[in-house]
């Protein structure tokens, strides 16, 4: 159910509150342009300064745009393992397919902290899990063994693994075996990752250029040497791209990229701040390298 393309989901603000209507033209341009799976309200979505009611509003709100046409994975995800269960929950209620859950972030649990905290939501839910695995914001790493653990229980079906490490996909190949969903959290490794073993990404670039993400993903998993080509052809174009959405703290630059190309404005609520003017040319000039825009 989970693989290809799936975008974790900016959340447009009319000044600085929620815009509807803009997020329902988002999503329906993803349901146009290949997408294979919607992620509302993870980090690209701006979850921590998030309302309770905005989270749980970005969640419905997709769910029903959807209409079961794609899977919709909510980020329910919380330091707090009572709120990541009550976020999972509402999830689950508001018809959900699966639950991306972070890992618990500052709070630093050892991996037996890490292991009870996703049993906990486990055992309050009914919907599949992907542990999502990011050291860079989160500080701790789950290890392979603990990830090994939880996909012993009844929910547990992968990971979104943004560590950067290639040699994770083989690692918990071996340990876990190929039933479980590994999706990458890093559009420039995506490529690679897929010829390792993993079956998909969970994509800030998709925000910006869905069929490219969903026709790379396509043919990186095909056995035709020429629609891998493909693949790599379209990987190389997007690298610039990815790079650059990543200058400034995300969602920042991925939200200028979207305004580039007229799809939502690019306010972002405070600690985060719009961008640069230096990295704003940097997002233009990979956009313009890619044809994801034209030079005016």
């Amino acid at each position: 159910m989970f693989k290809g393309s799936n975008v974790a989901l900016v959340t447009p603000f009319k000044g600085d509150s929620l815009d509807e209507e803009t997020y329902i033209k988002i999503i329906n341009f993803h349901l146009e342009n290949g997408t294979n799976g919607l992620v509302p309200a993870g980090t690209t979505g701006e979850s921590p300064t998030l309302s309770h009611d905005e989270h749980e509003k970005v969640i419905e709100l997709c769910i029903k745009e959807a209409k079961g046409k794609i899977p919709v994975i909510a980020g329910t995800g919380s330091n707090s393992t009572v709120e990541a269960i009550s976020l999972t929950k509402h999830a689950e209620k508001a018809g959900a397919d699966g639950a991306l859950i972070v890992t618990p972030y500052y709070n630093k649990p050892t991996q037996e902290g890490l292991y009870a905290h996703y049993k906990a939501i486990n055992d309050s839910c009914g919907i599949p899990i992907i542990i999502y695995n990011i050291p860079g914001r989160s500080v701790i790493d789950m290890s392979v063994d603990t990830m090994a653990r939880l996909f012993e229980l009844k929910n547990i079906v992968g990971v979104k693994d943004a560590t950067g490490d290639l040699n994770r996909v083989d690692e918990t190949f071996k340990k876990i075996g190929n039933e479980f969903i590994q999706l990458t959290g890093e559009d420039g490794l995506a490529f690679e990752y897929n010829k390792r073993g993993g079956v998909g990404c969970i994509s800030v670039t998709a925000n910006i250029a869905p069929k490219m993400c969903s026709d790379m993903q396509k043919f990186s998993k095909s056995n035709s040497k020429d629609e891998l080509k493909i693949a790599e052809e379209i990987d190389k174009k997007l690298q610039p791209v990815h790079k650059s959405l990543f200058i400034e703290s995300n969602p920042s630059p991925v939200k200028y990229a979207a305004k580039l190309i007229g799809l939502c404005d690019d306010n972002v609520r405070l600690p985060l701040v719009t961008v640069l003017e230096t990295t704003k040319n940097e997002v233009k000039k990979a956009l313009l390298s890619a044809e994801l825009i034209n030079e005016q």
